[in-house]
């Protein structure tokens, strides 16, 4: 990304320690160069960038880091097809605006210019936001996506446990970014609730929004928009719309003037009346305006203006033929923009050679307009929108309900087509990158228009009764939603589709699909253990009792897996009450019915909380094994793991978890089930490498998390789950950035509870610890401490991981002050956590070096811990040669290192072994 500045590759490494906040002396000292050479390269770095200090360059060092597509940029501001004309003062005002307050509200009639000004101002604002920005179009969107729609606009979804406001927070920070929401009128309350969440949890984000009303939003700074001056800036607009559609055309002054004065200055009317102009000149435009307009009476306020606007349009309107009339109010039903064939489909005008007719003459109206740099996609402006809207509703309940149809009837089949894409793309991959996200691009083009036609079937006591088309969308649209990653949407919509559904067999179906929404989304088996009991229950009303049976098991195994997060657990006499009820409900002889108890057994049957039983573990892999279904042997596969961790038997574990990592190929990635599987799987399997000492493969799996959608979505989970592997590995260059970025993401979500975070905290404190900083090494220290808090499972791995790193960070600086404390700490009560081996190999080697009289015996002691892990073996054995001065262990000790992937404890083990060759 650094190369769309022109930076050297010297200038990015520095720009990427920038964004760890180091120091121009300690980025010297990392790269190996003078504080003035550094401090050249920075302020090389400020010019080409074109940012002010070093705060936005550290902004745009994350942005390159997260891998924001053109971070500095303000994207999807609408290209401009004609020349903008005036408003010197009111960009002035804005951009003035924009540097004191965080909300600024365009506010102004229809057809006043509020977006192109919006465009323009996108332009002249974009180097005072160097972490990018965007400009959101909502006037498709529907109440309840205006999220959506920002998150299309910014590529960032959903993920396990992550809402879309931890994407937004976790995609800016603290970065200063601008978000320009235009046509707020229609969803303003939704709007300004957004803009509020969004403003308070990202402290350097702007947010300029047009709308005809104000959004009222505490602080909001509200800039009136006033018509174009008559006499100057109006005028100059009508020539220019006039003579781009007919170079030779000529006019009075007068003329213009008086035809400017008619129209109150509004832009919009002006431009249609201009697109008249070459057919009627301007003294025919100005007769024709004066009748149309003479009936209105009154001042000459913003009610008057937009009348005025109206008045034009149904002039407009009049002066089309049938064929263009009916073309254009059947086209109001479309939310967003739409291509021929969608036109064709929901006009029923005829043939595509006939509708690709009526569209070009609609456009030469200027009623409709082409997309730019789209030019087979059209849309239309949100006022001409509305008055086509009116139009459609003053004709005929028939030619209004023909609409709705025909535009469900696209929906359905548009729908249909990207789910058929969706299932192809899951059977072959596309080659490349690209082609895989112009689907999202196509979705997103369309989600509105989807979303409408669905919004237009309502379903309840007292309404339309839902028809097959509609619950065919409905379940269409919760599988896309999905696949785009708006978890909470596909929820919403899989529950509506089984409101819809026809059939109880289709409502268990859709049932299921939301439980699995629903693991993802709360973090917890709550919900979807409700949804898992109302889709057996439909099974069972389909008379398939072996399905009721099914879900029953899997419902009781969700609560018992996932159990409580929101709230109290389920209670453990009802999960075997309903397990009993399950058994008797189906034939055990059926695989899938056998598997899922044996599933449900395991997880259920454990008195304490991941305590399983390894016995019913074994007998629930052997039994999913048999179905041959990737999902329940996953299941199976991660109670055996658990189990394993359980008993201390972490390599057991370890090869659980690539045994499930194995699975994930054969998973659906576009079903909630599978991707509660792949989400849980990726999250053990990296906790598991770290447990064992692999750091290549706990190095490997930091990669893959990053890049799976699923798994390294959620701002601070991902960072939790990479940098014990980097902090172990050595990569002391890349845990401070990380983390910093994890610890605010967890601030800004409100610092919930999340006590798994505790052991990559301490692995940061471990980083500055072996970097020598030991004000770092304490706070990060105190943080890990600070959210293990009082939970008893996280309290307790985090004592095991912490007193590791006091003991590792205690050889590496040699201070031993409190040697007998820590090495007695680690050889305490720690029995069974994941990382005790980490610990007491740790503590033997400061016994060493500290020359405690029973260091030999500690070194003893903690023995078995290398039959666990690689990295305890390769310690154990360098304290080993400490101890005895044996060359030959220390060389051991660092070939050990070499393969468990620890780069930074091989080159100490070599600096030992040239002291004492």
């Amino acid at each position: 990304m650094t190369d769309r500045w022109g930076a050297t590759r010297r200038e990015a490494e520095v720009l990427a320690l920038l964004g760890g906040r180091f120091t121009n002396a300690e980025i010297a000292a990392r790269l190996h160069l003078s504080v003035r050479t550094v401090e050249n390269h920075v302020s090389a770095l400020l010019r080409k960038c074109g940012v002010a200090d070093r705060r936005a360059l550290a902004e745009l060092a994350a942005q390159v880091e997260a891998g924001t597509p053109d971070p500095g940029r303000i994207t999807g501001v609408p290209a401009a097809l004609t020349s903008f004309v005036g408003r010197d003062t009111d960009r002035r005002a804005l951009l003035a605006a924009l540097e004191t307050a965080r909300l600024v509200t365009v506010q102004g009639p229809g057809g006043v210019g509020k977006t192109r000004l919006a465009a323009v101002l996108a332009s002249a604002a974009g180097p005072r936001f160097p972490a990018g920005g965007a400009f959101v179009d909502l006037v498709p969107v529907r109440d309840g996506y205006v999220a959506q729609a920002v998150a299309a606009a910014l590529d960032v979804s959903e993920g396990p446990h992550r809402t879309l406001d931890d994407a937004f927070a976790g995609r800016l920070g603290d970065g200063r970014f601008l978000l320009i929401l235009d046509n707020c009128e229609h969803v303003a309350d939704a709007a300004a609730a957004f803009a509020e969440r969004l403003l308070a949890a990202c402290p350097g984000a702007r947010v300029l929004a047009t709308s005809r009303e104000r959004l009222g939003v505490p602080g909001e700074r509200v800039v009136r928009l006033a018509p174009l001056p008559l006499g100057a800036d109006a005028e100059a607009l009508f020539l220019a719309r006039a003579t781009a559609a007919d170079p030779d055309f000529a006019a009075d002054a007068a003329d213009v003037a008086a035809i400017c004065a008619r129209l109150d200055g509004l832009p919009l009317a002006i431009e249609l009346a201009a697109a008249r102009g070459t057919a009627l000149g301007a003294g025919g435009l100005l007769a024709a305006l004066d009748d149309t307009l003479r009936v209105l009476a009154g001042g000459r306020g913003a009610d008057r203006r937009h009348r005025s606007l109206r008045t034009v349009l149904g002039w407009s309107h009049d002066l089309l033929d049938d064929e263009e009339r009916r073309m254009f109010r059947r086209l109001a039903v479309f939310a967003g923009s739409f291509d021929l064939g969608a036109a064709v489909a929901a006009t029923a005008a005829g043939s595509p050679g006939t509708v690709a007719d009526v569209l070009g003459r609609l456009a030469d109206k200027s009623l409709i307009v082409r997309q730019p740099g789209r030019p087979e996609r059209w849309r239309m402006l949100e006022t001409v929108r509305a008055f086509a809207r009116d139009r459609l509703m003053a004709e005929g309940e028939a030619e209004r309900e023909g609409s709705r149809q025909r535009h469900l009837a696209w929906a359905v089949r548009r729908a249909g087509e990207l789910v058929d894409r969706v299932e192809r793309e899951d059977r072959e991959p596309p080659a490349d990158e690209a082609t895989a996200d112009s689907w999202r691009e196509d979705f997103d083009r369309v989600a509105d228009d989807l979303r409408a036609a669905l919004d237009g079937c309502p379903v309840g006591p007292g309404r339309t009764l839902p028809d097959p088309a509609a619950h065919s969308l409905a379940r269409a649209l919760g599988r896309l939603a999905f696949v785009r990653r708006f978890l909470e949407e596909s929820l919403a919509h899989y529950k509506d589709a089984a409101a819809r559904a026809p059939s109880p067999a289709e409502a268990s179906a859709d049932l299921r699909e939301a439980a699995g929404c629903a693991v993802l989304v709360y973090f917890s088996g709550d919900e979807a253990f409700e949804l898992y009991l109302a889709a057996a229950e439909q099974s069972g009303l389909a008379g398939d009792a072996d399905l009721r049976a099914a879900i029953l098991a899997r419902g009781v195994e969700v609560a018992a897996r996932y159990p409580g997060f929101r709230g109290a657990a389920v209670p453990r006499e009802e999960l075997r009450a309903l397990l009993a009820e399950a058994r008797a409900a189906g034939d055990p002889a059926d695989p899938v019915v056998a598997a899922s108890l044996a599933n449900a057994e395991v997880w259920s049957a454990a008195t304490v909380r991941l305590q399983l039983d390894a016995e019913l573990a074994a007998a629930a892999e052997q039994a999913s094994r048999a179905t041959g279904d990737p999902l329940l042997i996953s299941a199976a596969l991660d109670a055996v793991r658990t189990a394993a961790t359980a008993a201390g038997r972490l390599r057991d574990a370890f090869r659980a978890s690539t045994g499930r990592l194995a699975l994930l190929p054969a998973m659906d990635r576009s079903r909630p089930r599978a991707a509660e599987e792949i989400e849980d799987t990726f999250g053990m399997v990296s906790t598991d490498a770290v447990a064992v000492g692999d750091l290549r493969a706990a190095l490997w799996f930091a990669d893959a998390v990053r890049d799976d959608d699923l798994a390294g979505a959620h701002p601070y989970l991902y960072a939790s789950k990479v940098i014990p592997g980097f902090a172990l590995a050595g990569h002391h260059d890349r845990v401070p950035p990380l983390a910093a970025r994890m610890w605010q993401a967890w601030e800004r979500a409100g610092r919930p509870d999340a006590g798994w975070m505790s052991t990559a905290l301490s692995a940061t404190a471990l980083t500055y610890g072996l970097l020598g900083d030991d004000p770092a090494y304490r706070l990060w220290r105190e943080r890990a401490a600070q959210v293990a808090g009082t939970d008893g499972t996280y309290r307790y791995r985090h004592a095991a991981f912490a007193a590791f790193v006091d003991a590792r960070v205690a050889v590496h600086s040699g201070d031993v002050s409190h040697a007998q404390e820590i090495v007695a700490h680690a050889f305490g009560d720690l029995a069974g956590c994941w990382f005790q081996t980490y610990a007491l190999a740790a503590a033997a080697e400061l016994a060493v070096v500290a020359g405690h009289e029973d260091a030999a015996a500690r070194l003893a002691s903690a023995a078995p811990a290398g039959v666990e892990n690689r990295w305890a073996a390769a310690c154990l054995a360098r304290a080993k040669g400490r101890l005895l001065s044996d060359p030959a262990a220390l060389a051991a000790s660092a070939e050990a290192w070499e393969q468990a992937g620890a780069r930074f404890e091989a080159s100490v083990t070599d600096d030992l072994l040239r002291r004492h060759p």
